[in-house]
């Protein structure tokens, strides 16, 4: 989405600090100033034909989903947001619209378990992989991993790893885990997330070949990244690794 501001560098700003993203600019096209959304691009740049607030700001809303619209609430009225319609919990779904400093509308939302899990599966390619019990896996990949899970209508699991990637859980009794990793979780601060898991009891595993740290993680030297691995509940191999900078 293109937003023409006649202070681009300014709004994109708001919008970077209200999502906690940064400004980037374009190669090649110094005018514009882009902010990332998870995948999807807000775009900032001047143009002599727009100037002032936006007079009919309802005409075309922006929406975000957010995973804690409460802190994103937060942020928002400490850059003086100005709500049309507060934050309020429609049966577990949250929404609230607000004018950006352009007069533009946003609204920001967040859809509840049952009603993401009923729109169906993910709508693009994705990964799958067996587990002994749904509960338990559900627990874990939940409390312990800190992801959202669906549980869609067909006995599935949806575990999502972000707004952009969700992987399958099948329940299958005669479950015999596999001898490789089968996800890997890339992660900005890979100390902080291995000591995170081993506070939450996750033991993590070490191979034959491998030099470990004190941690537990493995030093990728620059023909890998640095990474660790672990057990899910159903004894399936999980990596945490360093995120690409």
């Amino acid at each position: 989405m293109l937003l023409s501001s006649d202070q681009p560098e300014r709004l994109a700003e708001w919008y970077a600090t209200a999502f906690e993203s940064e400004v980037q600019t374009t190669p090649g096209e110094p005018g514009y100033r882009v902010v990332e959304l998870d995948g999807f691009y807000l775009m900032f740049d001047q143009r002599d034909d727009v100037s002032g607030a936006n007079p009919g700001g309802a005409r075309a809303i922006l929406n975000v989903e957010v995973d804690d619209p409460t802190a994103t609430a937060a942020r928002l009225d400490g850059l003086g947001a100005r709500w049309v319609s507060p934050l309020e919990d429609r049966d577990g779904s949250c929404f609230g619209t607000l004018q950006d400093p352009d007069g533009n509308w946003l609204q920001i939302l967040r859809l509840s378990d049952e009603q993401e899990a009923a729109m169906g599966g993910p709508g693009s390619a994705c990964s799958g992989f067996a587990v002994r019990d749904l509960d338990e896996t559900e627990r874990f990949y939940r409390d312990v991993l800190g992801m959202r899970v669906l549980r869609y209508p067909m006995g599935l699991l949806g575990i999502r790893i972000n707004r952009q990637t969700t992987v399958l859980a099948y329940p299958k009794p005669d479950h015999q885990p596999a001898d490789f990793t089968i996800l890997n979780l890339p992660v900005g601060d890979l100390p902080a997330a291995v000591d995170d898991l081993t506070a939450n009891g996750v033991e993590l595993l070490r191979y034959d070949g491998f030099d470990y740290d004190d941690r537990g993680i493995v030093a990728g030297n620059g023909r890998g990244p640095d990474i660790a691995w672990f057990r899910d509940p159903s004894g399936n191999v999980i990596s945490v690794l360093a995120a690409r900078a």
